[in-house]
């Protein structure tokens, strides 16, 4: 704050008239002039500010005053603030020169000049702006499907900033009108990602964060591949599922559980699995169990390996010589697959 330990604020008219009577005579003062009136002044923290007092004579008794005291009674500081000075660029003028200007400066400032029977004042009021800057945000949280959601973002700035939420999508969907809080009622795994809190003011750009919402819900499988095969070949049964956190997979033939071992070969990724058979034999064909779980549920799929026949070749029919009137009738084989049961 400018200034230091003063007078009490009513005696200060008082205590100013005598300050100015000590100063050097002059001529009398007939006007003082603040380059904006009465007029505010907003200033920037950080910046510099300047306030004008400009009079008609080089010998004006002239002071500067704020809430606080007295700052400077003609060339005499009164201000043990290093940040204050006077802006003199002529004779005539006495400006007030506040550098690194913060939020406690913010207020009324008066220039008096002493006329033949009282003071003539003039006032200003400055106004300091803070860019925005966000003080406290959620952390990053898991939650279950169908949960209640509280996201919460606050911000320190002049003016108030405006807070506005973004639930980071390729659809980047807005929302506006929430000031600090993000309320999401019965949150679905769609709902999770990111979220970007914004502050904004009219003072300098925005300061933004994000909060990491990741949504637990139980599997889902997604896709289940059958396959077919002959024997002595190779065969693969693909099973995916989708859940958070990421399935575990199990693979069951009979309720039995298998494991890699004897020719079988179980692969499992985040996601998906798969059941590879190294060498098909007869024994091999059938129906299969993938089961995916994690620790808010379980699910599974059946899968069957089929035997693929191979074709027969079929006899060329011949010509053949039929009495008038005889009747014909074709046989055909099926070649198709069959389920081994």
């Amino acid at each position: 704050m400018v200034g230091r330990v003063q007078p009490d604020r009513k005696q200060l008219p008082l205590v100013l008239l005598r300050l100015l009577c000590l100063l050097p005579t002059g001529l009398p003062v007939r006007s003082v002039d603040f380059n904006r009136g009465t007029d505010n002044i907003t200033v920037r923290q950080g910046d510099t500010a300047i306030l004008r007092c400009v009079v008609e004579d080089k010998n004006s008794k002239v002071a500067w005053l704020n809430r606080s005291g007295i700052i400077f009674a003609g060339h005499d500081k009164w201000s043990l603030d290093p940040r204050v000075e006077l802006e003199k660029r002529h004779s005539l003028e006495y400006s007030l020169r506040i550098q690194k200007v913060d939020v406690y400066d913010e207020g009324s400032y008066t220039c008096s000049v002493q006329t033949q029977h009282e003071p003539k004042t003039s006032q200003v009021y400055l106004i300091v702006q803070v860019p925005p800057k966000i003080s406290n945000i959620s952390s990053d949280v898991t939650v279950n499907e169908g949960s209640n959601v509280t996201l919460v973002c606050m911000a320190n700035g002049r003016p108030e900033p405006v807070i506005t939420w973004r639930h980071l999508t390729p659809t980047g969907r807005e929302f506006e009108g929430e000031e600090e809080y993000l309320e999401i009622l019965g949150i679905t795994r769609e709902q999770s990602g990111k979220y970007e809190c914004k502050a904004a003011n009219e003072v300098s750009s925005a300061d933004v964060r994000q909060v990491k919402v990741t949504v637990n819900y139980p599997p889902t499988i997604t896709e289940s591949k059958s396959n077919e095969a002959t024997t002595g070949r190779k065969a693969s049964l693909k099973c995916e599922a989708s859940a958070v956190p990421a399935p575990d997979f199990e693979w069951y033939r009979d309720d039995t559980r298998i494991n890699s071992a004897n020719g079988l070969e179980i692969k499992s990724t985040e996601g998906q699995s798969s059941l590879t058979v190294t060498n098909v034999t007869e024994e091999h064909y059938g129906n299969y169990t993938c089961v995916a779980a994690n620790n808010l549920g379980v699910t599974n799929a059946s899968l069957v390996l089929f035997k693929r026949v191979s074709p027969t070749i079929p006899i060329p029919i011949q010509g053949i010589k039929l009495p008038k009137k005889s009747s014909v009738r074709f046989a055909a084989e099926n070649v198709g697959m069959m389920p081994q049961r």
